[in-house]
């Protein structure tokens, strides 16, 4: 799997994404974020950037089908599993695997689903957007947070 916050990868560029200011209102509105992807090892950029958003105030929900815990939190296999509301998505996922993710994420109907750095699926972001999620595309959730909070 390729690194999420790698600023080398070029994927094709997002339909449309949030302004600043938008994703400013994000980071700021935000509380609960589910990580579908995220590592139990640390040198993995979903590791840290779940740790860094936890470590300023953020409750970082796990979803991964292969681990059973991350920091001490339960991990989740599919954002369904999780219970209550779940205000962002977080995706640490490969941009052709979202697909299949679509829906489930649907049914759960977070405010925000975020697609790291290196990530774009217009494809999906569409189908996101018409459930009601605003969609934020090839961008570090890390960064942004640093850069703008």
């Amino acid at each position: 799997m390729p690194e999420a916050c790698d600023i080398s990868k070029r994927p094709e560029n997002p339909d449309q994404n949030p302004s600043p200011e938008e994703i400013t209102g994000i980071l700021k509105s935000v509380k609960r974020i589910a990580v579908v992807g995220l590592s139990n090892k640390p040198e993995r950029d979903s590791y840290r950037v779940g740790l860094y958003m936890k470590k300023n105030g953020y409750e970082i929900i796990p979803v991964h089908p292969n681990i059973t815990e991350w920091d001490g939190q339960k991990a989740y296999k599919s954002v369904l599993d999780i219970p209550g509301k779940i205000d962002m998505v977080d995706m640490f996922v490969r941009a052709d695997n979202i697909d299949a993710l679509v829906s489930e994420i649907n049914e759960k109907k977070p405010d925000v689903v975020w697609f790291q750095l290196g990530i774009v699926n217009n494809i999906a972001a569409q189908a996101l957007r018409a459930s009601g999620a605003t969609v934020v595309q090839n961008k570090c959730v890390k960064i942004e947070h640093a850069n703008l909070i």
